[in-house]
């Protein structure tokens, strides 16, 4: 099977960048943006942030019927402006930050996977990258 164009998603973030790094890397804030929608959440969140280092979520419906771990390894981390990761299915993700008058912009590019529509996948992980703005504006600068 040929390998799927990269998706690119976008948005700014209220918050100057040393506050959007810490918030997307932590799990504490992990698991209250991680999620497309509000009937989804997630519960765990664990993150070992060095080259080599892996990660894990859990992302569960809230009412119990469906639920998966998404998980992988870091390839670069270049604090707080790049990451480089690979899923544990091999798909490589990327995530770029760049501030201008303490607004943030992220860019994150990632290699879809086969099984559902890219725009299922697209819009998923936009959602994922809104709540992640929404929830990070309100914090405290």
């Amino acid at each position: 099977m040929p390998k799927l164009e990269p998706i690119t998603i976008k948005t700014k973030v209220k918050q100057p960048i040393e506050k959007v790094w810490h918030t997307w890397i932590s799990p504490e804030h992990i698991v209250n943006w991680n999620f497309a929608s509000p009937e989804w959440h997630c519960p765990r969140a664990e993150n070992n942030l060095i080259p080599g280092g892996r990660f894990s979520c859990r992302m569960e419906a809230r009412d119990g019927s469906m639920g998966f771990d998404l998980s992988g390894q870091y390839d670069s981390v270049e604090a707080p402006h790049r990451l480089q990761y690979h899923l544990d299915d091999g798909r490589k993700v990327s995530l770029d930050l760049f501030e201008e008058n303490g607004v943030t912009l992220i860019t994150q590019i990632f290699e879809p996977e086969s099984s559902n529509p890219i725009e299922l996948q697209r819009d998923g992980w936009q959602a994922i990258l809104n709540n992640f703005s929404k929830y990070t504006s309100q914090l405290d600068r």
